[in-house]
């Protein structure tokens, strides 16, 4: 039988453990970990039907773990809840199918956003606005941003809102899909930054946010067909890695889908697995090496990383990339 699945915070655990530090400088690491450890993440996914909100997360996150539920107690009665350790995914049901269903789905969505956690923040940390990159129709997402998720996040909603323009690959419903690379071609990929420009253009006029959209494919099967490759997902957790709060980063990193192929195409504007490495290198050492002791970076990576407890957690963590990102 196959060794079962270390935790990030295991493995951090024993890194600290087997260091030579002295008990008590370990004792300190390792009740910052355990802090780190009991931090929670919950994240709202939002949109209209078929923008893909269960492709997406069911291509980011190791959902075959994840324990489900549907209605969270009496004021939502109608969104998924799925809960992989210490990370929640919300999953909000699609607008657009009628007027009187989606005045149920928004004051349950407003219900959610509003509920406050024992230390007395609301409990959503991030809401992604899933929108599908082929519609011409996109006035139910706007609305939603404009009269929900604004008015109830309020000077939070700038740290608290990702835009994603999911189904990329048939956002021209014509033939400028490159299958064998997975990836637009150049006909579609101008099309492609026309559309996330005017998505943002459209949201600053509308609120005065400005988000930059990700324009991505979450994968997905049609019947009788095979399924398709995702293509910048890792753009996706780049940029929800970033605004996500640094003490709760690591939960994220912990519950990712480990399929090499999910994460192996994106746009080459940068390596956005890399530079996720990088930052998460930085929140390790932020919360539980103390951060500034380091100082620096080498390489991007925070320094001091030569022998050490510092150089075995930024090892550990960069292998954990290396058997996802490869």
């Amino acid at each position: 039988m196959s060794e079962e699945k270390k935790s990030i915070y295991e493995l951090l655990e024993a890194d600290i453990t087997n260091s030579d530090l002295s008990e008590a400088e370990k004792a300190a690491k390792l009740s910052r970990l355990i802090q780190v450890r009991s931090k929670q993440v919950n994240i709202m996914l939002v949109g209209a039907t078929g923008s893909g909100k269960s492709s997406t997360v069911n291509a980011m996150f190791n959902m075959n773990v994840a324990k489900v539920g549907v209605g969270v107690g009496p004021e939502t009665s109608c969104i998924s809840k799925f809960v992989l350790d210490n990370l929640t995914i919300w999953d909000t049901p699609g607008l657009g199918d009628g007027v009187e269903r989606d005045k149920v789905i928004t004051r349950d969505i407003i219900n959610k956003l509003n509920e406050l956690g024992e230390d007395g923040n609301p409990i959503i940390d991030l809401v992604v606005v899933i929108m599908d990159s082929s519609s011409k129709d996109l006035g139910t997402s706007y609305d939603l941003i404009n009269n929900v998720l604004i008015p109830c996040l309020g000077k939070e909603a700038h740290k608290r809102i990702i835009i994603g323009l999911n189904q990329a690959d048939i956002a021209m419903k014509g033939n400028h899909w490159n299958k064998a690379e997975n990836k637009p071609d150049d006909v579609l990929n101008a099309f492609l930054k026309k559309k996330a420009a005017s998505v943002r253009a459209r949201i600053k006029e509308g609120t005065g946010l400005d988000l930059e959209p990700i324009c991505y494919c979450a994968g997905y099967s049609e019947e009788g067909e095979a399924q398709s490759k995702p293509y910048n997902l890792t753009k996706l957790l780049h940029s929800i890695i970033q605004i996500i709060p640094r003490e709760k980063r690591l939960v994220l990193v912990d519950n990712l889908n480990t399929n090499k192929e999910n994460w192996k195409h994106d746009d080459e504007e940068e390596d956005y697995g890399e530079d996720t490495e990088y930052v998460v290198i930085d929140t390790v050492f932020d919360f539980i090496e103390g951060g500034s002791e380091f100082g620096g970076k080498v390489l991007g990576i925070p320094g001091k990383l030569v022998g050490g407890v510092a150089g075995a957690i930024a090892g550990t963590v960069a292998g954990i990339f290396k058997s996802i990102f490869g």
